[in-house]
């Protein structure tokens, strides 16, 4: 990546292993497509009423020439699931954009 990864936790307390797995997950997009510009993550836990079980939300900002693709609204009540969906749907766009191109 051209610039530094940017992760940030809202709501949620910081974690070390989760945000070392997610800089992991990250590296990994670049064997998918390897011009990636930039690359922000939030991971969330938003208050939601009428729910038993909290998700976690996470939202993928990734900047390619040309564009810029977001992976919004993978929740989980597990986080880590919730990432690696979030990833998962991340990597199957970037693999379509290096498509188009």
């Amino acid at each position: 990546m051209k610039t530094p990864l940017q992760v940030t936790f809202r709501d949620i307390a910081h974690s070390d292993a989760l945000e070392s797995h997610i800089r992991d997950k990250a590296e990994k997009l670049e064997q998918f497509f390897a011009d990636i510009i930039s690359c922000r993550i939030v991971v969330e836990q938003p208050a939601k009423h009428n729910q038993q079980g909290k998700p976690f939300n996470v939202r993928i900002d990734l900047g390619v020439p040309g564009s810029e693709i977001v992976i919004d609204k993978q929740a989980n009540e597990d986080v880590y699931v919730a990432v690696r969906d979030a990833f998962d749907a991340a990597k199957r766009c970037l693999e379509d954009y290096a498509r188009q191109l």
